[in-house]
């Protein structure tokens, strides 16, 4: 451990590009991430320089407190440059003229023609979802998704995996030395690991009109998430608790709304919408249990943001979501209500499972801390730019 600091603080003057479209356009999703890790590195090792690389800004995104730090820099194309094309190949340019130590792709792909120019990178795949689950993707999404990740893999000095699952999906689908593959876990923003009082999570409460007890439910409403399988779920589950549902919406939800109907759970089922997302884990903390029911993810951020809050979680059985919850979160099929409904119930009984379940989830998600996640991603860097 001492040879890894020690090897840690000798990254002085690092100049890293990222591709920022995410950060600098996404107010959510890979939009966080993408920020939250730039920030954290930014933080930790404040002598190197940070290039974010956007084909565009979205209004009032200088507001985030990334943006206005000294050793962050967001870089724009040329006038005359066509987005697309600057985002895959002209922004090469601007990474040699800015003498660019290192690239980062945080999502899925990295300009053409890195190496050849004598660029290091990086690149971070999420998940592979679109091979694995191709139903729920667009044909001509999955075609461009497939070419840009593969080639990404391919071309990078490194990948990084945000789960094992992921590495597995890699090494699987792409056929990629497994040495090439870091995992390395992701992080939430740092506002869902701050417990709240009585009071904030109270007027919280009374600003949705929310009870005191509820399940809650988090992520898009689409059918990867599988929301279906809680209704069909909740009319095993004691009354008194309701479902509280907080997610952009699809068509998805027009089932999701029909299977309501059919089983007469109006008075069940809250849905928030456009709720601030400083107003989240005040929701999250005031539930007595979260579940995840997702078919398939690449890690389940949604989960670390409930054990952060001191939250029992339940998700599902089928990709990561174990990595995420841990071994003393419970987990079910995706397709088996009657155990969803026995799981929930069985927490909501049991007080001492339930204290049990948010004491090891706390200790458990420390592993997930930012801390954590930065030196590793520096280890990284260094190991990558050293080979």
């Amino acid at each position: 451990m001492k040879a890894q600091s020690e090897k840690v603080k000798a990254s002085s003057q690092l100049r890293i590009g990222f591709d920022g479209k995410r950060a600098a356009n996404n107010l959510t999703g890979l939009g966080n991430y993408s920020r939250s890790l730039i920030e954290q590195l930014a933080n930790q090792f404040p002598e190197n320089q940070y290039y974010v690389y956007t084909p565009k800004i979205k209004p009032n995104i200088r507001k985030y407190s990334l943006f206005s730090k000294e050793n962050v820099k967001l870089e724009l194309p040329p006038k005359n440059s066509t987005s697309p094309i600057w985002r895959s190949v002209g922004v090469v340019l601007q990474l040699m003229r800015d003498k660019i130590t290192l690239f980062h792709g945080l999502s899925h792909e990295i300009p053409f023609g890195l190496k050849e120019n004598g660029i290091k990178s990086i690149v971070t795949i999420h998940d592979l979802i679109f091979l694995i689950k191709p139903h729920y993707y667009k044909f001509f999404d999955r075609i461009i998704y497939k070419y840009k990740s593969k080639y990404a893999c391919n071309h990078a000095d490194q990948i990084i995996a945000i789960s094992e699952q992921t590495k597995k999906d890699v090494v699987h689908f792409y056929q990629i030395n497994p040495t090439k593959i870091d995992v390395i876990y992701q992080s939430c923003n740092d506002q869902f690991k701050k417990l709240l009082g009585e009071n904030e999570k109270e007027f919280i409460r009374k600003k949705y009109h929310l009870p005191k007890k509820y399940l809650l439910n988090v992520g898009t409403i689409e059918v990867r998430k599988n929301l279906l399988l809680i209704i069909k779920a909740l009319p095993f589950i004691e009354q008194s608790y309701p479902l509280v549902v907080i997610g952009k919406e699809t068509s998805y939800k027009n089932l999701v709304k029909k299977e309501i109907e059919k089983l007469s759970l109006h008075t069940r089922v809250i849905f928030l919408h456009d709720v601030p997302f400083s107003d989240l884990p005040a929701i999250y903390q005031s539930a007595s249990v979260f579940i995840l029911p997702s078919r398939y993810e690449g890690f389940g951020i949604p989960i670390i943001e409930a054990l952060y809050g001191n939250v029992p979680v339940i998700a599902t059985t089928g990709s990561c979501l174990e990595e995420a919850g841990g071994p003393d979160s419970l987990y079910v099929s995706p397709d088996d209500e009657e155990s969803l409904a026995n799981a929930v119930n069985k927490v909501l009984c049991d007080e001492d499972l339930q204290q049990k379940m948010k004491r090891v989830g706390m200790e458990y998600v420390q592993r997930f801390n930012n801390e954590v996640i930065s030196k590793r991603l520096m280890e990284c860097y260094l190991k990558t730019i050293s080979t």
